[in-house]
């Protein structure tokens, strides 16, 4: 499914230079979300880095937090343990669903996996969906699979935040704290782990034609 705009205008656009605190993020997004339902504000996409945290979703389990070797912050959005950090690009997606065609959270969700997609093939990277498995996943080889993209979002008076997040160049072994999503079988990668020196800045751009083509 990609998205059919109703009324909606295109959100606005924002990029935030330097290293988000992850608290001041969450204290953002709670009071935009919370204007744009009220009707005092416009969409927005956000993209940020932050420093090294792990994230904990509402079905995160105790033992997949092997050693917290940085903060660790509950959160409400879905999905389990995550790490961001310097190098990864972090978007979060604050959209009214009254506005799109069926308030539909599990197709914005699929949108959100069509959206990373596209912006990995922009790079010559094939990026897959895997049943029951959240996020995206590129293949290496025949046997191994890493993910290279993750979604965690949460929806309130039908107005979407959390987002997603995009490994461009994080320090992968911070990842060791914990059992990514769950997900104890495969690894994590990154598009400089794959060979592409891509900057965040070109993957600013890709992120955004992307996004356009998919949400309007």
């Amino acid at each position: 499914m990609v998205s059919d705009v109703l009324t909606a205008p295109k959100p606005e656009w924002r990029v935030e230079p330097g290293l988000t605190p992850y608290p001041e993020a969450v204290a953002f997004m709670e009071a935009r979300a919370a204007a744009i339902a009220d009707g005092r504000a416009a969409e927005l996409v956000w993209l940020v880095e932050h420093p090294p945290i792990y994230t904990a979703g509402t079905s995160a389990k105790d033992e997949d937090l092997i050693e917290a070797r940085f903060p660790v912050f509950k959160t409400g959005r879905g999905g389990q343990f995550t790490y961001h950090g310097p190098g990864q690009r972090v978007g979060y997606v604050m959209l009214d669903l009254k506005r799109r065609k069926g308030a539909d959270v599990r197709g914005f969700v699929r949108d959100l996996e069509e959206w990373l997609i596209r912006t990995l093939a922009r790079f010559n990277v094939k990026g897959e969906r895997r049943e029951g498995r959240v996020g995206i996943w590129v293949a290496r080889g025949k046997t191994r699979e890493d993910k290279i993209a993750a979604i965690g979002v949460r929806v309130r008076k039908w107005v979407t935040f959390h987002g997603v997040s995009l490994n461009v160049d994080p320090d992968l072994s911070h990842f060791t704290g914990i059992v990514p999503c769950g997900v104890r079988e495969h690894g994590v990668t990154s598009l400089h782990d794959l060979g592409l020196l891509v900057s965040m800045a070109d993957v600013d751009v890709a992120m955004k034609d992307a996004f356009d083509e998919v949400f309007g």
